[in-house]
């Protein structure tokens, strides 16, 4: 098995893909969940009945980030044989 093989180098962009996901999750859950939720609770605002800070980093945090997911996915990712490939099929 081949390092250079195209399954590695699509294999590693992909990963490389989810790793800036997983980094824009966090910084977009701490930085609503700590920046708003660090308040006194008596200053909290609310949206759909759930304090503004929890909304903002887990509601609408999980619905931002499945469409994300499913946009790179459709657009980035690439469809490919695990299988090992024969000298005639390289």
């Amino acid at each position: 098995m081949n390092q250079d093989d195209y399954q590695f180098k699509i294999a590693n962009r992909e990963a490389l893909i989810g790793i800036g996901i997983v980094i824009f999750n966090f910084i977009w859950w701490y930085g609503f969940a700590y920046g708003l939720g660090s308040k006194d609770p008596a200053e909290y605002t609310y949206v759909l009945g759930l304090p503004a800070w929890f909304f903002y980093s887990c509601v609408l945090g999980f619905v931002i980030m499945v469409l994300l997911i499913w946009l790179v996915v459709k657009m980035f990712f690439t469809e490919i044989p695990l299988d090992e490939l024969d000298d005639k099929e390289i």
